[in-house]
């Protein structure tokens, strides 16, 4: 190879490395303005509901961290799809974030086809967790959970329990304690915990399934006959656990956020570090508490290989006790 080849394969290296190091310039500023526009976070049940108020008290969090407003969007049905299904098909840039709620997260695509699946989220992190827990009105007949399984074994398929859906946490801890007690209670969905709790205190149902954090500040209208905390949590210490009362159930709905996939690594860089900074914050902290909601921030990697352990082992929930029809 003579000296002008070697001339000419030089420039054409140099060249190609300017294009590609301006090529990386011209990129950079795309994302290190992010955001530049109002944030979207897609809520999967109506307004009322745990979901719903962590997702607006973290919203003015996120705001005021990122320098712009973040809007909250209740897109209400299907047991939380709709909304999941609303972040995947979102565009990736980081505009549209969704709180997910696990078990649903995982259990959706087990029970039947969704408009979802895993792959189509960038998971940024969990960040908060709340016991299951089963609660009637003040005034019922139903004094303890004892109570409650023993009218359930001798009425079998006659008390009604409400649920936040399909596959939901409140669902799922409704089909581990028939399994675990051999009571048998009649299911009524609900499209989240604001409508379901209406009925409670309606009288509509008998048994509503919600997490503690969403009857605590009823308590003056509820009673609530057990939690699903693996003991008893600190923010319901009056209230008994299952398995203090006999029954091994252990429960949570957790909370976390995903975007869709494929969003910019810069963008999925920053929303971490967000979220990461707001689940240290203790006035974060401090309104978690008061919402009856234990933190359980966990991130990236670990999150989601969490979620797929959780996966596998409702997978084998479901072969063994499908808890639905669909």
């Amino acid at each position: 190879m003579n000296h002008h080849s070697l001339s000419f394969f030089a420039r054409t290296r140099r060249t190609l490395a300017a294009a590609i190091g301006a090529l990386a310039l011209g990129a950079a500023p795309a994302w290190a303005a992010w955001p530049e526009k109002p944030i979207e976070l897609v809520v999967g049940f109506a307004a009322g509901g745990g979901t719903d108020i962590t997702a607006r008290t973290l919203a003015v969090h996120l705001g005021k961290h990122l320098g712009t407003q973040v809007v909250v969007t209740n897109k209400a049905g299907a047991s939380g799809e709709l909304g999941l299904a609303q972040v995947a098909k979102a565009a990736p840039d980081g505009y549209t974030i969704g709180m997910t709620n696990m078990p649903g997260l995982v259990t959706l695509p087990i029970e039947r086809k969704t408009q979802f699946k895993g792959s189509d989220f960038a998971y940024i992190a969990n960040l908060v967790r709340d016991p299951s827990a089963f609660s009637v009105l003040a005034t019922s007949k139903y004094k303890s959970l004892a109570d409650l399984i023993a009218d359930a074994k001798a009425r079998p398929g006659e008390i009604s329990y409400g649920s936040t859906g399909v596959g939901t946490d409140d669902h799922l801890a409704m089909v581990l304690f028939e399994r675990l007690t051999g009571a048998h209670l009649n299911h009524v969905p609900y499209n989240g915990a604001g409508p379901l709790r209406t009925a409670v205190l309606g009288g509509h149902v008998e048994v509503g399934g919600m997490n503690l954090g969403e009857v605590m500040p009823f308590r003056d209208k509820v009673r609530v006959l057990a939690q699903a905390s693996a003991g008893r949590s600190q923010l319901g210490k009056d209230v008994p656990s299952f398995t203090e009362q006999g029954v091994s159930l252990v429960f949570n709905s957790e909370r976390g956020i995903v975007a869709p996939a494929g969003i910019p690594a810069e963008v999925q860089r920053r929303l971490t570090e967000t979220l990461r900074a707001i689940a240290a914050d203790p006035e974060f902290q401090k309104q978690m508490a008061s919402q009856f909601t234990e933190m359980d921030y966990v991130e990236g990697a670990a999150w989601k290989a969490r979620l797929d352990k959780a996966t596998t082992e409702f997978a084998a929930l479901w072969k063994s006790a499908p808890w639905s029809d669909k």
